[in-house]
């Protein structure tokens, strides 16, 4: 049998259970090892536990289990009949908010925790921001803790109402509240007797019952180029192919393509894909994601970085990109840094043009101009480059409208952003 694959990042404030529920979902889905099972039952008893301490099956590193937080992004797996996951466990102190960008950058899914009795704090809102502005189709709202306010229908309404309007503010129309324990596992993956009146599916339900991945002909094509191949065997002295990586899109042979930035045209006549034994494969098609080398009818000069896209919706070129971003690094982003931008494979020489406005996460609104922008803060920005750019819309493509900047001293990450097409939201207050 085929399984679909669905990958969904988790986030939560502190204590609210996020890894007691991740541990629950492995637990009750049987995805436990026996010895790591052991080694859980083991910890729990040395600590006075009288049942198995289920977080620890996720809090994997040392300083994780003695603080008895979350620290690092760890990737879980496991499967049901139906579905397999890759669940990217993400941290919920705010000094990690950068490692919840990075778990949620490839999500379809983001699992958002609340702790029935504290409702939509901070990190709650800060989280929900964070998954809209990454594009994140599916937000499920896990209401845990359910049993310490009583099962009171009034108090989970309370917290969803509040929640879905966090959301809409940051484009997210559709959230999937369910109120379980994530303890005691009710509404995880069995149905709770104690919510007759939630009449909705139990997490494990919707997680199986959400549509996972995007119809690779229904977006344009992209194909960021990796490599240049010039083969010099006998019989091969000509060959000359792209190879990379199919962002977006389905590509065939005698399909019109345009080279950006060059905009040079040409038709595609070779579809090649590596094989085991190192010989190559032709195809007469190729979609998204599968890595392949590309063959043109034109000797164009293309070079890695360059972007071969379809012909009637190539894309922009762009020596500006402006947009979201949220800082990785300790050195704070300002003004007139000098950084180099990187979008696909590409990557040139850029200069931070202006700090346009920052995301107030308690306000959920955008004060404008601040003088630089710090670690785990989001805000939009403006960068000048040196060079020209192939770039989408990041909520169109979000593989090809997603940049990073980088210092071009130590190349180090700086900063991870989404471009939005020509400062349509400069100043703006949402």
């Amino acid at each position: 049998m085929t399984h679909d694959l669905l990958r969904l990042a988790t986030a939560g404030s502190v204590d609210d259970g996020k890894s007691t529920l991740v541990g629950r979902l492995l637990y009750d889905t049987k995805s436990v090892l026996a010895d790591q099972l052991d080694a859980v039952e083991r910890v729990s008893r040395e600590r006075g536990q009288a049942g198995p301490d289920l977080a620890l099956l996720t809090d994997g590193l040392r300083a994780e289990r003695e603080q008895g937080i979350t620290i690092d992004v760890a990737y879980r797996y496991f499967s049901t009949a139906t579905r397999s996951y890759v669940l990217a466990d993400t941290p919920g102190h705010v000094q990690y908010t950068r490692n919840m960008v990075t778990g949620a950058s490839t999500a379809e899914l983001a699992l958002i925790l609340v702790d029935a009795r504290h409702g939509v704090v901070e990190q709650t809102r800060r989280h929900l921001a964070v998954t809209g502005l990454l594009g994140v189709r599916h937000v499920a709202v896990a209401v845990n803790k359910m049993d310490l306010v009583g099962w009171d229908q009034a108090r989970f309404d309370e917290i969803v109402a509040e929640a879905t309007a966090v959301a809409a503010r940051f484009g997210i129309d559709e959230v999937v509240a369910v109120p379980l324990s994530a303890l005691l596992g009710d509404n995880v993956v069995d149905r709770s007797a104690n919510t007759r009146w939630y009449d909705g599916p139990t997490l494990l339900e919707h997680l199986e019952a959400v549509p996972v991945g995007t119809d690779p002909a229904a977006q344009p094509l992209r194909f960021p180029v990796q490599v240049v191949l010039r083969p010099q065997q006998a019989g091969h002295e000509d060959y000359r192919g792209y190879a990379g990586r199919i962002s977006a899109g389905v590509v065939r042979v005698g399909d019109e393509v345009t080279v950006l930035p060059s905009r040079r045209t040409s038709t595609v006549v070779g579809i090649d894909r590596g094989r085991a034994d190192g010989t190559l494969e032709e195809l007469g098609e190729a979609f998204a994601p599968q890595s392949v080398t590309l063959r043109l009818a034109d000797d164009i000069d293309i070079s890695r970085g360059d972007l071969i896209a379809a012909a009637d919706v190539p894309g922009e070129v762009t020596r500006t990109v402006s947009g979201m971003m949220c800082v990785l690094s300790d050195r704070p982003v300002r003004p007139r840094d000098r950084v180099l931008l990187r979008a696909g494979t590409r990557t040139v020489l850029a200069m931070v043009e202006e700090i346009l406005d920052q995301l107030d996460i308690a306000t959920v609104e955008y004060a404008r101009a601040p003088r630089e922008l710090a670690l785990n803060d989001i805000g939009r920005v403006r960068v000048r480059l040196a060079d020209d750019l192939p770039i989408d819309d990041y909520r169109e493509l979000r593989r090809t409208g997603a940049f990073l900047l980088i210092d071009e001293a130590d190349g180090a990450t700086l900063a991870a952003g989404m471009a939005e097409t020509a400062d349509r939201y400069a100043g703006a207050s949402i």
